[in-house]
This record gives C-alpha cells, structure tokens and sequence, in this order.
C-alpha cells in the first residue's frame, strides 16, 4: 500500500468523523425544537453547538483534502 493510497483511506475516515459530527449537531438542533424551548434557552443550545458545527464542517472539508491530494498525487 502507497502513501497516497493511506493518504486517501485516511482522509475519508476524517471526512466520515466530521460527518457524524454534522450529523449529532443536526440530532441536537432537532431534539431541542421538539423540546420547544423557550427563546433564551434554545438561544443556549445553539450558542453550543455552532462552534461544534463549524469545527464539523473544518474537519471535513480537511479529510476531503486529504482524499483530493492522495487521488491527484497517486
């Protein structure tokens, strides 16, 4: 096994780790409207996830990196 082919195996575990953070912040945001919170406390909840959101998606978007440049460069 090439680097490049351990390169893309890699990058999609970390693209699939940051999807099924995506997928827990999409859980919670749905759990907590079922809820019907009142305004202040759902403002709390989404104040928590956001950063795990983004983190998610930086996550992600860096496995798919991995996976472009193991596929170009391989």
């Amino acid at each position: 096994m090439t680097f490049f082919e351990l390169l893309v195996i890699g990058g999609a575990i970390v693209t699939f780790a940051g999807f099924l953070a995506l997928i827990w912040c999409i859980l919670r945001v749905t759990k907590a409207r079922r809820a019907k919170l009142p305004d202040e406390e759902m403002r709390d909840v989404l104040q928590k996830i956001v950063p795990v959101n983004f983190a998610a998606l930086a996550v992600s978007v860096m496995g798919l990196m991995l996976v472009i440049i193991g596929i170009s460069l391989g």
